[in-house]
């Protein structure tokens, strides 16, 4: 079941040729894990959301509060009988059809989709996690590529690759050859007590996962994070490499090329994000 502007429909419902998001990749779109009826780090997704339609020229409705879309997320949820156990929810907004490049209008719809996922808190994911560089194509730096737009023909193409040369994933460059972010998440690379991620301005995407890590790791004494361009020449001599988003939490990067990381800092950083759902989710 999916909700389309707040009307629960049957999830093979049709949407037109002339959907804008289909044609020009003209929409935007929030991927949320919620367990048990709680959504995860909603107000960040729903801030995140309204800054990147504003960019998008979108008109935001008078109606699209944060208690009315979090609403209708869990409608969502109780349709799909996922109220009493952990879903990976898929919030879509796209500018309504009409127009060619130039739309007819900056009005909206709305559509929420949810599957249901096995792990209601974050696990340590401690199997082999083997990545490389993507070099066949790279970002350009700009307000446009830190947003969730349905423009992932990058994010795809590597991730063919990545299948193509029996990696887990690969690190993409931005055009100035620095260390971005993952394929699916943000990049953070340790070396002894700095943390390191690239910064917004760089082009990554400005995930809720990175948020909550950053503001975790400036709480830690022992630690400094550092939002700072990366160089491929540093991921060889660090100690540590993970990437982040919502639905996975932290994955520990394993290996490049022939380098091989330990996962400490990760398993630690894992333990503190547990903690802070909990004590978030009990207020």
């Amino acid at each position: 079941m999916t909700n389309f502007n707040g009307n629960i429909l049957e999830e093979n419902t049709i949407l037109s040729i002339e959907n804008r998001g289909y044609n020009y990749g003209d929409a935007l779109f929030e991927t949320i894990k919620t367990s048990f009826g709680k959504i995860l780090f909603w107000e960040d997704h729903y801030f995140r959301l309204m800054a990147s339609m504003r960019i998008m020229r979108m008109e935001i409705p008078m109606n699209f509060t944060m208690e009315y879309l979090e609403e209708q997320i869990l409608s969502t949820l109780e349709s799909n009988k996922l109220l009493k156990s952990s879903a990976r929810v898929k919030l879509m907004v796209y500018r309504n059809e009409g127009g060619l490049y130039n739309p007819n209008s900056n009005h909206v719809s709305f559509i929420i989709s949810v599957k249901p996922i096995q792990d209601d808190f974050y696990m340590l994911q401690d199997d082999f996690y083997e990545v490389d560089l993507f070099k066949d194509y790279y970002v350009s730096p700009s307000l446009l590529s830190t947003l969730k737009t349905n423009n992932k023909a990058l994010n795809v193409v590597g991730s063919i690759y990545a299948k193509e040369n029996n990696l887990h994933n690969c690190l993409v460059l931005n055009t100035n050859k620095h260390v971005i972010e993952a394929l699916n998440g943000n990049v953070f690379v340790i070396k002894d007590n700095i943390i390191k991620t690239a910064p917004i301005s760089d082009g990554c995407l400005k995930g809720i996962m990175r948020k909550q890590i950053i503001d975790i790791i400036k709480n830690i004494p022992d630690y400094e994070i550092v939002e700072e361009s990366i160089s491929p020449f540093e991921l060889q001599k660090a100690d540590e490499i993970f990437i982040t988003n919502v639905i996975v939490g932290i994955q520990p990067v394993t290996k490049y090329r022939k380098k091989v990381y330990l996962n400490e800092v990760s398993k630690n950083l894992l333990q503190k994000l547990n903690v802070k759902i909990r004590l978030n989710n009990t207020n």
